[in-house]
C-alpha cells in the first residue's frame, strides 16, 4: 500500500506536468526555430524557468533556485544582453562558416535522442524511496553527498570540460598587439592633422522633438545631421525620418490634439531644444 502511494501521481501533479511540459517543449522548439536571436534567447529562458518549477515540485529545492538564479537570471540574461548589444537580426548572414556543420549537428542530435530514449526505456523504477527519505538530512546535504561520493568523477570531469571551454574561448578571442598603443595626446594630434571631427559628435534628437538614438538631430536650417546617428544604425537603415514632411505631419497632429483638448499652442510655452517640443522659429524653418 505504501509503495502504491509513493508511485501514484496526484491530479495536481499530472495537470502541472502536462501544462508546463507543453510550455517547455514549445519554448525549446521556438529556441531553434525562431529567426531572431533575441526571441530564441527569451524562449530558452522561459524553458529554463519551467524546468526550475519541475525541480521545486519534485523537492529539489536547491536545483530549482540555482536554475532560476544562476542559469536563467545570470547566464541567460547575459546572453540576451550581449545579443541585444551586438544587434543580431534576421537580416544577418546565415551562410555556413564550416562546411557540413548542419548535417553533423543533425546526426549528433539524432544520436543523442536515441541514447536518451534507450536510457529511459532501460530505467528500472521498481522501488521508490520518496521525497521524505531522499531529503531526510536536507536537500542540499543530500545533493552534496551524491555529488562528492557517487558521482564525484563525473562532477570533476564536467568541471574540467567547462574550464577547458573557457580557456579555449580566451585563446580564440585573444589578439596579440603588434604595435604600441597610441596615447590620448597622440590620438588628438592625429585627429587634428587628418581634419576629423575634433569636438564630440552632436547628440541625436536635438531640435527633433525626441531624444531617441535613431532620430537624427536637426541643424538650424532644418536639415538632419548625419553625424548625430551611429554609423551602425545608418547602415542598417534603422534611422527614423525627420524630414520637413514628417515634421509638418507631426505639427498638424499636435494642432488637432490641442483643438480636441480645447487649448491653443500659445497657452503653454514649449520646452527647450532638448525637450519634447521644438522652438517655434525652428519648426517653421524645418517645415518649409
Amino acid at each position: 500500500m505504501t509503495g502504491l502511494a509513493l508511485s501514484a501521481t496526484s491530479t495536481g501533479e499530472a495537470v502541472q506536468f502536462w501544462i508546463l511540459g507543453t510550455v517547455a517543449v514549445i519554448g525549446a522548439l521556438c529556441t531553434i526555430l525562431m529567426k531572431r536571436a533575441v526571441h530564441s534567447a527569451l524562449s530558452l529562458a522561459g524553458t529554463m524557468i519551467v524546468l526550475a518549477v519541475f525541480y521545486l515540485a519534485n523537492g529539489a529545492y536547491f536545483l530549482g533556485v540555482v536554475q532560476i538564479v544562476v542559469y536563467t537570471g545570470a547566464i541567460m540574461m547575459l546572453f540576451l544582453f550581449v545579443v541585444m548589444l551586438v544587434g543580431v537580426t534576421a537580416a544577418d548572414s546565415l551562410k555556413e562558416t564550416l562546411k557540413g556543420q548542419r548535417w553533423l549537428a543533425a546526426g549528433l542530435g539524432i544520436g543523442f535522442g536515441v541514447l536518451l530514449i534507450a536510457g529511459i526505456g532501460n530505467a528500472s523504477l521498481k522501488e521508490f524511496n520518496g521525497l521524505g527519505e531522499a531529503n531526510a538530512g536536507g536537500n542540499v546535504q543530500g545533493l552534496a553527498a551524491l555529488v562528492f561520493t557517487k558521482y564525484v568523477y563525473a562532477f570533476e570531469l564536467t568541471g574540467a570540460l567547462l574550464i577547458t571551454a573557457v580557456v579555449g574561448a580566451m585563446v580564440l578571442t585573444h589578439r596579440e598587439r603588434t604595435q604600441r598603443a597610441r596615447t590620448q595626446r597622440e590620438q588628438s594630434e592625429a585627429r587634428i592633422r587628418e581634419g576629423k571631427q575634433i569636438p564630440p559628435l552632436p547628440a541625436p534628437g536635438v531640435y527633433a522633438r525626441h531624444n531617441a538614438v535613431d532620430i537624427p538631430g536637426l541643424l538650424p536650417d532644418g536639415t538632419p545631421s548625419e553625424l548625430t546617428v551611429s554609423k551602425t544604425l545608418r547602415e542598417r537603415g534603422q534611422v527614423r525620418d525627420v524630414s520637413g514632411e514628417s515634421l509638418a505631419e507631426l505639427k498638424a497632429l499636435e494642432r488637432r490634439s490641442e483643438d480636441w483638448l480645447g487649448r491653443g499652442s500659445e497657452d503653454e510655452p514649449g520646452p527647450g531644444p532638448s525637450g519634447g517640443a521644438a522652438p517655434k522659429e525652428h519648426t517653421e524653418g524645418a517645415t518649409k
